[in-house]
């Protein structure tokens, strides 16, 4: 078990030096995630003036939540195992003794650290413009966003990361999360949250795993009406399935992998 913390702790500081070194381009990531705050807007207009299941309140802070989410939720592993892949530097990680995973990970850990300061300074920037929309969450309802937070980075990483593999077939296995990414922005809660939605249409959005990756976590925290259970099981259920695909993919990609760029 010491020997696992200190190789967890030595591969979170090299990577959170690395990512330290482009904190410029991380405030620009940040800004680049600003999409609810902009749908915030047009979405406290609309309910103002019409029935959508929240009050404009509710939509302010529902929309703050998802910018927060997507904050520590973005996964980008599908680009770099691609060119890792492509570019044969895969090839010097298969002879360490450690999985390659555990490197995207390290990354992707070390750059939310990073970002960190970036996401509150605009989340204090949105009090300053939109005062109407503070509050204060209560203990438990936040004591249980942080593990389901967790939940919703491990299964959107499980799933991108899944899709990945394809890369030992095809040179573009992107193209296959670009067309993924556009039932994530539409069913996930993203553009609007699934009170908005027609029931039949939620009802079959609750059993794919996207709203458990924005719209559950959100829901959960400003206090809409969710199903706790059903919430995680169905998040641990999806996370359980990507990985046996993806460990599964991997074991018949390896046999596939030549070092292409090697």
């Amino acid at each position: 078990m010491n020997r696992v913390i200190t190789k967890a702790k030595a591969f979170l500081l090299v990577y959170y030096a690395y990512m330290l070194e482009y904190r410029a381009e991380l405030f620009l990531w940040a800004l680049s995630g600003t999409l609810p705050l902009i749908l915030m807007g047009v979405w406290t207009k609309a309910s103002a003036q019409g029935q959508f299941g929240l009050n404009p309140g509710e939509f302010a802070r529902y929309f703050l939540i998802v910018f927060l989410i997507r904050q520590f939720t973005v996964v980008w592993v599908i680009w770099e195992f691609e060119k890792e892949v492509v570019e044969g530097r895969l090839s010097p990680r298969l002879l360490q003794p450690i999985d390659p995973v555990w490197h995207h990970v390290a990354s992707h850990l070390s750059e939310r650290l990073a970002r960190l300061p970036f996401a509150l300074a605009l989340v204090g920037l949105f009090f300053l413009l939109y005062p109407q929309a503070v509050w204060v969450p209560s203990l438990w309802r936040v004591l249980l966003f942080v593990p389901v937070l967790g939940l919703a980075f491990a299964l959107r990483f499980l799933m991108q990361y899944t899709f990945a593999m394809f890369a030992f077939w095809t040179e573009r296995a992107s193209a296959i999360e670009q067309f993924w990414f556009l039932f994530y922005l539409f069913l996930s809660g993203m553009i609007a949250p699934l009170e908005v939605f027609p029931p039949s249409v939620r009802e079959v959005a609750l059993w794919t795993p996207f709203p458990y990756l924005i719209h559950f976590p959100a829901a959960l925290l400003i206090g809409l009406p969710v199903d706790i259970v059903r919430g995680l099981l169905m998040m641990l259920g999806w996370s359980l399935l990507c990985f046996v695909v993806n460990r599964w993919l991997w074991r018949k990609g390896l046999k596939q992998y030549s070092g292409m760029g090697a």
